[in-house]
């Protein structure tokens, strides 16, 4: 762990969340605890404390630590990024999250809070935009752009040259073939193959 690493503090205490601590201890990052106000104080999730609810991060200043954003998603359901949100807009930055067994190109370009899970692949020339998810094993080819807020489903292919547009949902399994666009706020639904731009469904 570099010293500049500041402790963090994890919002949520579903599977999600647990995935997270596993891939926070396996690269020896500091966790304070974990905030959810449907969890016992005192309780612990895979042995990390719960201090309890949203009102205790206020205890921490915003220079001391970063939040990592435990929630899942749903599609349709935005309660995961009004959280990001709501967490900058006091002065919190969230930290990003990559699992050691990620294979990623030395250009790739990750913004603030991106979650990468164990077994991805990126390759070279990706963006991935802030708060945005790539779920275990999914892999993104050469040049392509994932927009804020997107979620990427476990075992997604997304080849080379392609555009998700922010708050996007792609299903489990899903293959988006090359060169194509999905539009902000599209549902991708799992298993399904992409040929051709699509919009908001």
């Amino acid at each position: 762990m570099s010293g500049k690493e500041k402790p963090v503090v994890i919002v949520g205490g579903s599977g999600h969340a647990r995935v997270l601590i596993n891939c926070l201890q396996l690269i020896d990052r500091e966790i304070i605890g974990v905030l959810d106000p449907g969890l016992a104080k005192g309780e612990t999730i895979a042995g990390v404390p719960v201090m309890g609810g949203d009102d205790v991060l206020l205890g921490y200043s915003p220079g001391r630590i970063e939040i990592v954003n435990g929630l899942g998603v749903l599609p349709g359901r935005r309660t995961r990024w009004r959280l990001g949100d709501s967490v900058r807009e006091k002065g919190y930055s969230c930290a990003s999250v990559i699992h050691p067994s990620v294979i990623i190109s030395n250009n790739v370009s990750l913004e603030s809070g991106v979650q990468v899970m164990a077994g991805c692949v990126l390759q070279n020339g990706i963006t991935v935009g802030y708060d945005s998810v790539i779920n275990t094993g999914s892999s993104i080819d050469h040049d392509s752009v994932i927009d804020a807020q997107c979620w990427i489903s476990p075992g997604v292919t997304i080849c080379g040259e392609v555009n998700i547009g922010p708050g996007a949902y792609i299903g489990a399994g899903a293959t988006i073939l090359q060169k194509v666009s999905i539009k902000e706020g599209t549902l991708v639904r799992a298993g399904e193959t992409i040929l051709e731009d699509v919009g908001s469904v």
